[in-house]
């Protein structure tokens, strides 16, 4: 059974913790919905004030809403509209610190102030992208970024 590991060090430490949750999680599950199911909840538990955690999936064509925590989403998302769209289409990630000035945000939350895309790829191939967002404007910095881009490295290891 899951355990969440306590917290107690320093911001980096926690990210390292994190990290080595997601590998004990996904160890030998080859189920993408699963691992993908529990990389949204470890992410929800270990990032506070966040109000959404998930992915949407590459179909070929448009991101397609998969496992997450958090309100009601919207379903298909095409390449190159929103953050996530944008995120996708350019193959880079995008924190947004305030998604109002974003042109073309998407409000699936009105509550969502700050925003956080990484692509999720590996090799040539685009797979989708891990979605964050934050009730509070600026939420995201550099640091949890580079902890985020290598959370959706591990993520699309599995894919």
């Amino acid at each position: 059974m899951f355990q969440a590991m306590p917290y107690d060090g320093t911001r980096s430490e926690r990210f390292e913790a994190v990290l080595s949750q997601l590998g004990a999680l996904m160890e030998g599950e080859p189920n993408t919905i699963a691992n993908l199911a529990n990389a949204s909840a470890l992410l929800k538990l270990s990032l506070p004030d966040t109000n959404w955690t998930g992915f949407y999936l590459f179909d070929g064509k448009e991101l397609v809403l998969g496992p997450f925590q958090g309100l009601p989403a919207c379903i298909r998302i095409p390449l190159g509209r929103g953050v996530c769209g944008t995120a996708a289409a350019e193959r880079r990630t995008l924190v947004v610190g305030d998604v109002h000035a974003f042109p073309g945000h998407i409000a699936c939350d009105a509550a969502s102030n700050s925003e956080i895309v990484v692509p999720l790829v590996k090799g040539d191939t685009l797979y989708g992208v891990l979605d964050i967002d934050s009730p509070l404007k600026h939420r995201f910095d550099d640091e949890e970024r580079r902890f985020l881009e290598r959370f959706a490295a591990m993520v699309s290891e599995v894919l």
